[in-house]
């Protein structure tokens, strides 16, 4: 699917209702090259004159490239042992084996070869260059399910949160495949499991940036691709259970019979009851769904699970406990940059584990 589509698409440029400015994708690549005269058939060629970031007579020598798309740890030793090499270790080249201009170390992380990402960066490869597309090494070790080169590349320093230049994020994309290994080690290295930092930003005063799709959400996603451990994941972490955003949020640009929260997305997705009893647990908001959404036969694309839906009327119609009512102010207060601290605090062990819901 588009990263941050609707679950039946494919991979493609990302979600409608956000607006980033975005680095070319391989179809604007594409559409530039066949426009341009001087592409002529050699878009390869093309591509090494508009995005290399060095002469086209030292882009010729791709050795230190293919050898990271290779794995071949020996020849990168070998190279980088002269300096004309060291210095070009940064180099985005257009290599032999694909026309995408990125560095050896985006390269061995697509690959997943965990050894030569490793060594490229103790040799001095810079962990958050982005490729033309804005996407980071780790954000492409995540898309190809490398935990390896993940860990190597956060251990590094690398931005858990990958760049502002691209549409999604390594957390949004870990969430929609269902990979809650390597959503805890981004999770752990601090990565947001809200989406403020990829929100529309806004053209008038005063130029905030506000939620206007829930569909860039990690939560949204989990819940689409019933990915049930991911989505238990960032509730732990401290995602909004309304909105996944701790932001503004604008309800009136959100698409015409599209979600209005993350409750009502997870009923019109007919994910099973535990969504459901998992958002009631985590201090939803349930007020927020709408009940004449609520028929058998609600817009979407699948009916409700009937447990679910009863799961939720339930909730709505019993007010909460003290106790649960406790916790989730407890955890707000700390706020989710503070919960990993929660072990450390003062207290009797299963307080500890309460908050923290384990």
């Amino acid at each position: 699917m588009a990263e941050g589509g609707s679950p039946e698409g494919r991979a493609g440029p990302g979600p409608a209702g956000l607006s980033l400015h975005m680095e070319p994708t391989d179809l604007d690549l594409a559409r530039l090259a066949t426009s341009q005269p001087s592409a002529g058939p050699n878009l390869k060629e093309w591509l090494r004159e508009q995005f290399c970031d060095h002469p086209l007579e030292h882009c010729e020598d791709t050795r230190l490239h293919d050898a990271a798309y290779v794995g071949d740890l020996q020849t990168l030793r070998n190279l980088l042992q002269e300096e004309s090499y060291r210095s070009r270790i940064n180099e985005k080249s257009v290599w032999c084996c694909g026309w995408l201009p990125c560095t050896p170390l985006r390269i061995a992380a697509t690959a997943g070869h965990g050894n030569c990402v490793d060594f490229l960066i103790r040799k001095g490869a810079e962990v958050d260059l982005v490729d033309v597309k804005g996407q980071t090494a780790l954000y492409v070790a995540v898309v190809n399910g490398h935990l390896e080169s993940t860990k190597i590349l956060l251990e590094a320093g690398a931005d858990p949160n990958g760049s502002r230049h691209h549409r999604s994020t390594p957390v949004y994309h870990a969430s929609r495949v269902g990979r809650d290994d390597i959503l805890k080690a981004l999770i752990r290295y601090g990565a947001d499991v809200d989406v403020n930092h990829h929100l529309t930003p806004d053209t008038r005063p005063p130029f905030s940036r506000r939620l206007t799709s829930l569909v860039v959400c990690p939560l949204y996603i989990s819940a689409a691709y019933h990915n049930l451990q991911c989505f238990r994941l960032l509730l732990q972490a401290g995602a909004n259970p309304d909105f996944n955003c701790n932001g503004p949020v604008n309800t009136q640009e959100f698409y015409r019979g599209s979600p209005g929260c993350v409750m009502d997305a997870v009923l019109r997705h007919g994910c099973e009851a535990a969504f459901v009893s998992l958002l009631v647990e985590f201090g939803a908001n349930l007020n927020l769904v709408k009940w004449d959404s609520l028929g058998p036969e609600a817009r979407g694309r699948r009916k409700m699970d009937p447990e679910a839906l009863q799961v939720f009327k339930e909730a709505r119609s019993i007010p909460r406990t003290l106790l649960s009512l406790c916790r989730v102010a407890v955890r707000r207060a700390l706020g989710k940059y503070r919960l990993h601290l929660v072990p450390s605090l003062p207290l009797p062990d299963p307080i500890k584990k309460f908050l923290l819901y384990e």
